[in-house]
This record gives structure tokens, C-alpha cells and sequence, in this order.
């Protein structure tokens, strides 16, 4: 299995999702602006259900938007721990070639 993954698709991914974050609570608002004149029109469980969530609507948008800053800091842990990887392999790799007796390898030398 073969991984590959540029070095900028972590923090290209980690600003998407704050776009995302900031989208969010806006379309909750938007929801239940659209949903306005049904709210008569709702009975029983329908009626509760949907006044539930009107009224509960900022503690929703607080709720998800907690859950995107978590994924976010996810990727952003994520990003800088490839990076570290990254600089890391380049200094053992460096450290080892620096090392290695190439002379030894040759089998036609002597």
C-alpha cells in the first residue's frame, strides 16, 4: 500500500474546514428562517420536535461548530506531525548517507 499526500493537502483541508465552521451556524439560522411560516402548521410530536429545535437552535450551532474546531485541531495536529515526520526522515537519511562507506559497495574497488 503506497501513501502519498502533498505537503500542503493538510492545511488546504484544515482552512476548508474553517470556511465550513463559519458557514455552519449561518445556515442553521437560515433553516429555521425558511421553516418560519410552517410553524403554525405543526401538530404533536411535529410541533415539539420543530420548537425544540428553534428554541434550542444556538446551543446546536455551538455544539457543531465545537465538534468542527475539534476536527480541526485533529488536522492541524495531523499537519504538524507529517511536517516534523518529513524534516525528520531528511535528517536521518542526511545523518546516514553521511555515514554510509560507499567505498565498501563498490565491488569492482580495491
Amino acid at each position: 500500500m503506497k501513501f502519498d499526500m502533498g505537503s500542503t493537502a493538510l492545511s488546504d483541508l484544515g482552512r476548508s474546514t474553517v470556511g465550513s465552521g463559519e458557514d455552519l451556524g449561518s445556515l442553521i439560522q437560515q433553516l429555521i428562517q425558511a421553516a418560519e411560516p410552517l410553524e403554525g402548521k405543526f401538530n404533536g410530536a411535529g410541533k415539539a420536535a420543530f420548537d425544540t429545535f428553534k428554541v434550542n437552535a444556538d446551543e446546536i450551532t455551538s455544539a457543531l461548530n465545537g465538534s468542527l474546531g475539534a476536527i480541526l485541531g485533529g488536522q492541524s495536529g495531523m499537519d504538524s506531525a507529517f511536517g516534523t515526520g518529513d524534516v525528520e526522515l531528511e535528517e536521518n537519511a542526511n545523518q546516514n548517507i553521511g555515514a554510509a562507506d560507499f567505498d565498501a559497495a563498490r565491488f569492482g574497488a580495491r
